[in-house]
């Protein structure tokens, strides 16, 4: 299920450029043009890239330790349910999830971090932009994480979130570069669409889980229990 990640992320990139288009676009590094303006932007996009498959490694870590505890079936289930839930909830404002959670301080701790960077007019900085920009609360980074938690192994987990990452980078870069290269129509068109492809991975995480039996899509699952051999000396 690797190559959902990438689906994920190029989809969600058009909901990326409502909300993050601003920020790409008002880089501080490389504002004239050339290398330094282009690959400036493209490192910006590394950055969060680089956040991204952070992530995955805690999802990764978290995911492991169930599918020891021999709850891989339920843990594929269980993400296709909670991506589902993402996609059929209301829209909860962040800035009120946020307080709810507790981690509005943390955020506004991570923007002001982002803010200190825009004054800097070095790449690393604005690298860091990319980094600190990965962490900001995001509903579509929520519900790659959902299914990286179910993805086999640490390593498949950071993989499943770097290809998010990469799925987002094309269209992110390129409105960098300039923010009239995608229409407004096309962008509407592409949010729009973004709940219907998420409910569709969502479905084949949950037949994935079912263990029916069903090649590429709900194959026979390995259970990690299995007892180990045993050597039995004469």
């Amino acid at each position: 299920m690797w190559w959902a990640g990438l689906i994920i992320g190029f989809i969600s990139s058009f909901h990326c450029v409502g909300m993050c288009g601003p920020i790409a676009m008002a880089l501080p590094v490389g504002r004239g043009s050339g290398v330094s303006f282009v690959g400036g932007r493209l490192l910006y996009n590394l950055g969060r890239v680089t956040t991204y498959t952070t992530l995955g490694l805690a999802a990764g870590l978290l995911g492991r330790t169930l599918q020891l505890a021999g709850w891989q079936q339920v843990l594929s289930i269980a993400s296709g349910l909670l991506m589902l839930l993402l996609v059929l909830l209301p829209k909860i404002p962040a800035e009120n999830a946020g307080q709810w959670l507790g981690t509005h301080r943390w955020w506004n701790a991570v923007r002001k971090a982002m803010g200190k960077r825009f004054q800097n007019p070095s790449v690393g900085a604005l690298f860091m932009v990319g980094v600190l920009n990965g962490l900001l609360p995001c509903g579509m980074v929520y519900f790659a994480l959902a299914g990286a938690v179910s993805a086999p192994g640490v390593g498949g987990a950071m993989l499943y979130m770097a290809l998010f990452g990469l799925g987002t980078l094309p269209l992110m870069w390129l409105v960098s570069l300039s923010g009239r290269l995608v229409q407004p129509r096309w962008r509407a068109l592409m949010r729009n669409a973004v709940p219907y492809v998420a409910a569709c991975l969502a479905v084949l995480f949950i037949l994935r889980g079912l263990n029916l039996g069903v090649p590429y899509l709900s194959p026979k699952l390995v259970s990690t229990e299995q007892a180990a051999p045993v050597c039995h000396v004469p």
